[in-house]
Formats: structure tokens, C-alpha cells, sequence
């Protein structure tokens, strides 16, 4: 048993590696060898299937990306509580501050278009390589994570302007705000809402039935002593009294728009930006959402 269970976790690992597309393509071989192990053991689908959750893959740095790597400063940071490293990017010499967060799968650099756009616009633009994520050691990482180093970043600049996130790194943004980050305005684009609707919408994918998503639940919040539902987004920017900008794809694969409205619709001070045919990624570079990004950063 425990040799079917490493087998998986490295192979399914190589398949989701060499998949880089816009969303996670699950080969039918990998999910049914998954399944099978449910059904051997529920117990260990359910490792198999935290294990899966919790770990990132690290992609070839993109051409369109080399630019922003090459010509940023750069620094590695520890993280205290996690014990985990980052790689810091810093460009720019503005004296207004932005920070970006990447999301999951993602790198430092991933927003260079907007990192661009605000160091044009007199920013000094902070981002990092999350725990486990672009040039920081393999790892594990989970939201909170992103969310200490967004703390950690946030008391060495001695608070931002702005703080801009995606997918995952726009949960992490609306989530640490909400809990004291010092920021004048913020934008999440393509972010999730309901963290058991990720582990549901991703036990889905690997090919195993809904009871496993509540068993994840369960061992997750077991491993790291959190309850899930304390980091939901809807909740969260309740708390968040600084404008928001919202911005999500309506053709967005990886998380459906609906999450963005309903997020919106608990936001005391937050605007919607709905887009068509961008997706998940493209969306990032996507010249009318720089200038929406812009107007609403420069807009009093």
C-alpha cells in the first residue's frame, strides 16, 4: 500500500508537471489509478489527495517573463513561523510601493505586465517566489504561507500603496487585509471565494467521489490546525474598508466568475470587472485590464 501511495504521488506529479495548459488536465490513467486507491483505502486517498493539494510545480520560466527576472533586484527571505524561503523582486525606484502576489503554480515575475505598468507609473514594485513556487526551495505551501510573507514584506516596506494578487494571491491579499495589512487600495484578479469549494472542485478533478473532499477537510484542518472557513473570501473583505478592484473572466476555467460576484456582492467598497474570453492567465496581460488596473489606482 504505502509503495502504490508514493508510485502516485510522484507519478501523478510528473503528469500535472508536463501539463502546463490553463487549466489542470487530469489524464485518464492517473484518475483511475487514483480511484482505485479509494477504493482500497479511503484513508490513504485522502493523504494522497493532501499531498497532491499542498504541492506545487515549479514550470520553466517564460520568455515573456525573463525580463522582469533578469533586470530585478533580487533576495532570498526567511520566513519565521513557516521556517520556509522566498525570493523577493524588487523593481522600480518610485515612492509609492506596490506589492504583487503570485497564485498557485505561479512565480514572482507571473504579473510582470502590471509590474510594468506601475513602475511607468512612479511604483517600487515588490513580488515574490512563494514557499515551494519559482526559485524558492521545493516545498510544500498553503495559503497562509503567502500570507506571512505578504506580513513579512509588508513590516520591511513599511506598508504599501497598493497590493495586487492573483488567483490564490488574491485570496491571500483580501485575507491579510483583513487582518491588519496596510494598504491605500487593492486588486484580485481571478480569485477564489470558499476553500471547500476548491478541495471539492479539485477531488473532483483527480477522479474521486465528494466524501474524500470532506475527508481532506477534515485532515487538513487536523494538520494545521486552522478551520478552513476562517480564510473565506466573502467574509473576509467584509472587514476590508479600502476600495477593491474586482476583475475575473467570464470564460475562466480555473475559477468560475460566480465567485468574483459573490464576493462583490459582500464587498462594503469594491468595484467589478468582468472580462470575456481572457481566462485564467491571459487575463494578466490583457490591455484593457492594465488601463482599468491604472484608472482605478490613479482615481481619488
Amino acid at each position: 500500500m504505502v509503495f502504490t501511495y508514493n508510485f502516485l504521488v510522484s507519478f501523478f506529479g510528473f503528469a500535472m508537471k508536463n501539463k502546463n495548459t490553463s487549466t489542470v488536465q487530469i489524464p485518464q490513467y492517473i484518475r483511475s489509478s487514483v480511484k482505485a486507491l479509494s477504493f482500497l483505502s479511503n484513508k490513504w486517498a485522502t493523504k494522497l489527495a493532501m499531498k497532491l493539494f499542498i504541492t506545487p510545480f515549479k514550470f520553466p520560466l517564460p520568455k515573456r517573463e525573463i525580463h522582469m527576472d533578469t533586470f530585478s533586484v533580487k533576495y532570498p527571505l526567511e520566513l519565521p513561523k513557516a521556517k520556509k524561503d522566498i525570493l523577493v523582486y524588487e523593481n522600480g525606484n518610485g515612492t509609492k510601493k506596490a506589492l504583487l502576489i503570485h497564485g498557485w503554480n505561479g512565480r514572482g515575475t507571473q504579473l510582470f505586465s502590471i509590474a510594468k505598468e506601475l513602475t511607468q507609473s512612479g511604483y517600487t514594485v515588490i513580488s515574490f517566489d512563494a514557499p515551494g513556487h519559482g526559485k524558492a526551495s521545493k516545498n510544500t505551501s498553503v495559503m497562509t504561507e503567502f500570507m506571512e510573507a505578504a506580513f513579512v514584506l509588508e513590516r520591511k516596506y513599511d506598508g504599501f500603496d497598493i497590493v495586487i494578487g492573483h488567483s490564490l494571491g488574491g485570496m491571500t491579499a483580501i485575507n491579510v487585509l483583513s487582518r491588519g495589512f496596510q494598504a491605500r487600495k487593492a486588486v484580485i484578479i481571478g480569485s477564489g471565494d470558499i476553500i471547500q469549494d476548491i478541495m471539492d472542485d479539485f477531488i473532483k478533478r483527480i477522479g474521486l467521489k465528494p466524501k474524500i473532499g470532506i475527508k481532506l477537510k477534515e485532515l487538513f484542518e487536523k494538520t494545521y490546525n486552522e478551520n478552513i472557513d476562517n480564510y473565506t473570501i466573502s467574509n473576509q473583505i467584509q472587514k476590508v474598508k479600502i476600495p477593491v478592484l474586482i476583475i475575473h473572466d467570464r470564460n475562466d476555467l480555473d475559477v468560475p466568475y460566480t465567485a468574483a460576484e459573490h464576493i462583490y456582492s459582500k464587498a462594503p467598497n469594491a468595484e467589478l470587472y468582468l472580462t470575456e474570453k481572457l481566462g485564467h492567465r491571459k487575463i494578466l496581460g490583457n490591455g484593457n485590464v492594465l488601463q482599468k488596473i491604472k484608472e482605478f489606482i490613479e482615481k481619488d
